[in-house]
């Protein structure tokens, strides 16, 4: 994740959280009083945002030290300790929410992705996410989809194009809005082209599209479709398909699956913060240590 975004993001939702102050945390505990805090899994799953955990923590104070005992990507099982974290008290425990949420949220992400691979699996077909984020953590979303083993659709509207039936619908036709599109975007920007038909498949080809999708169709129409498309032409199935009816969609012909339900249908991968007491700093032992100054 990028680095000056993910601070500027963590900053953002850590103050929503604390506001002002956390009243609780800052009148029970002075800041010299020390402690630990222990990140374990409470179920079997694949791991993504472990980053958040030092970043935010270094936002909140400069003294809390991280040790990592897992890496984004990986597996982990029920009662795997994830990571340790020290410093003060008060830190520890105002941080906690804010880390938890997003860190189990993000491994529910990649948990998903990395069970839509196996259950398709094909590996000539790539499974990618789609717009359907919460709003203001597409970042997170979209890189938990990556730890999972998944690829990116476009980050937003701004960085690829992707004409779907109501831009067909307002413009008249896919072979206008493909026009319109071209008198204006350069030579590195792609573009995709949502189809429902047969009709609208060999049209988006003639037009020139980068990339066709397959919107909201069986696997059998996905199949026949692709046969239309020549191999230059990116192709793309996506609408109407979920974990359950995934693998009926493996050799179908087509590159990428989008799936929606990665990103917005989310169940959070539990994990846990058990915490000790301390009485100095560097309570926490580990093999590697993640300190940010």
């Amino acid at each position: 994740m990028n680095q000056l975004k993910l601070r500027r993001t963590l900053q953002s939702l850590l103050l929503e959280d604390i506001g002002d102050n956390d009243i609780t945390s800052q009148t029970i505990f002075p800041l010299d009083k020390y402690g630990k805090g222990i990140f374990i899994a409470k179920e079997d799953g694949i791991l993504s945002g472990l980053e958040v955990i030092a970043e935010a923590y270094q936002l909140l104070d400069s003294k809390m030290e991280v040790v990592y005992y897992f890496k984004d990507g990986d597996r982990v099982s029920a009662g795997q300790k994830i990571a340790d974290v020290s410093g003060p008290i008060a830190h520890l425990l105002t941080g906690e929410r804010v880390i938890l949420n997003l860190i189990q949220r993000m491994s529910g992400i990649a948990t998903v992705t990395r069970e839509s691979i196996q259950e398709l699996n094909d590996k000539a077909i790539q499974i990618c996410d789609t717009r359907k984020t919460a709003p203001g953590l597409r970042m997170f979303d979209k890189y938990a989809v990556v730890c999972g083993g998944g690829k990116n659709h476009r980050q937003g509207l701004y960085d690829g194009v992707m004409i779907k039936d109501n831009h067909i619908s307002f413009c008249g036709s896919i072979t206008k809005a493909v026009k319109e599109v071209r008198k204006h975007v350069g030579h590195m920007v792609k573009i995709e082209v949502e189809t429902e038909s047969k009709e609208e498949v060999l049209e988006a080809v003639e037009a020139g599209a980068d990339v066709i999708m397959f919107d909201n169709r069986t696997p059998e129409e996905v199949r026949e479709f692709a046969s239309l498309v020549p191999e230059t032409i990116v192709t793309e199935a996506s609408g109407g398909i979920t974990l359950e009816n995934l693998v009926t969609y493996r050799n179908c012909g087509v590159h990428y699956i989008s799936l929606g339900f990665l990103t917005h249908s989310v169940k959070a991968l539990d994990i846990s913060l058990q915490v000790k007491e301390g009485s100095k700093k560097g309570v926490a032992v580990g093999e590697k240590i993640c300190l940010n100054d």
